[in-house]
């Protein structure tokens, strides 16, 4: 999707096990996110989502395997910092799971943790949970 808006725009990775979903928490920070990120200038939304779980996560997307599970937004004027769009794929990957430096934790969180995201990822939360995806 093009960013021709000014829309701040993530790339975001769901990964579903057992009825519940990884997230991280960066350093320093209390709110637990999906693991991925911004953009970089020319990049498309698989380059990104390899990229970005490279640096966090230390494990290999398997780009070709990339289903687009929703965009969710966070309107403009909302205090989570809005305009925002996180386009979210599930993806397959190759090796473990290992925490980069910017990762302080990861965690597996099922619908009742939502109070334990940020906005944009509770809408995720409620996608999932409304698809029968996420217990």
């Amino acid at each position: 999707m093009a960013n021709d808006d000014r829309v701040r725009e993530k790339v975001a990775w769901v990964l579903l096990r057992d009825h519940r979903v990884l997230m991280t928490r960066s350093r320093g920070r209390d709110v637990f996110f999906f693991p991925g990120g911004m953009r970089e200038p020319g990049e498309s939304d698989g380059q990104t989502l390899v990229r970005e779980i490279d640096e966090e996560l230390l494990t290999a997307i398997d780009a070709g395997s990339m289903v687009h599970v929703g965009t969710f937004e966070v309107p403009a004027g909302h205090p989570e910092r809005g305009p925002f769009r996180m386009i979210c794929y599930t993806a397959g990957h190759r090796g473990p799971l290992t925490p980069s430096m910017e990762v302080e934790e990861t965690a597996w969180f099922g619908y009742a943790d939502r109070h334990r995201v940020s906005y944009v990822d509770a809408l995720v939360f409620q996608a999932l949970h409304d698809d029968g995806r996420l217990w």
